[in-house]
């Protein structure tokens, strides 16, 4: 897998989304940023994440992956202090 596939699987997946994918081999880092997010508990939004990804998951494709989730105003304070 490549970061560019995971992105078109999360994008298609949560199409409201920013999504920035970073990694290689089958390890990899997933920003997501959708107001979807907000309320959400963190397991939730793993979930959502974690569901256009499990088969590749299960057939080894992708090892890890770690995962930063954000709604639209946490990502702007996150840049801010970034």
């Amino acid at each position: 897998m490549t970061p560019d596939d995971i992105k078109a699987l999360l994008a298609a997946a949560i199409p409201d989304a920013e999504v920035l994918v970073q990694g290689e081999g089958s390890k990899f880092t997933v920003t997501v940023v959708t107001d979807r997010f907000a309320g959400m508990r963190p397991v939730a939004k793993q979930q959502m994440i974690y569901g256009p990804l499990n088969e590749h998951i299960a057939s080894g494709a992708i090892h890890a992956v770690t995962m930063r989730t954000f709604t639209q105003e946490e990502w702007r304070k996150a840049k801010l202090f970034s």
